[in-house]
């Protein structure tokens, strides 16, 4: 999580988590962005039931975030802690 808001390239992750933002970013941003060729990239690293397991925690935290913005619990919450930045 402390890495999330670096781009992509700065990320320290292993291959599998940095697959698995990846995805949650796709879905998040454009599902149609999760196509034959990501969905085979998906399956070098997870098996079908990871995948899908990924794919139904990465909508529930979507819905969950969603369900806070609409009952303003966003405003109530404080910003990702980074423990590189300097506040």
């Amino acid at each position: 999580m402390a890495q999330i808001h670096k781009p992509e390239a700065e990320r320290v992750l292993e291959p599998r988590e940095a697959l698995a933002v990846r995805f949650a970013e796709k879905l998040a941003l454009d599902f149609r962005e999760v196509d034959a060729a990501f969905k085979a990239e998906l399956r070098e690293h997870f098996d079908d039931a990871e995948i899908s397991e990924l794919g139904l925690m990465i909508g529930q935290y979507m819905a969950l975030g969603r369900m806070l913005v609409i009952a303003g619990g966003d405003k109530m919450a404080c910003e990702i802690y980074d423990p590189e930045a300097s506040y």
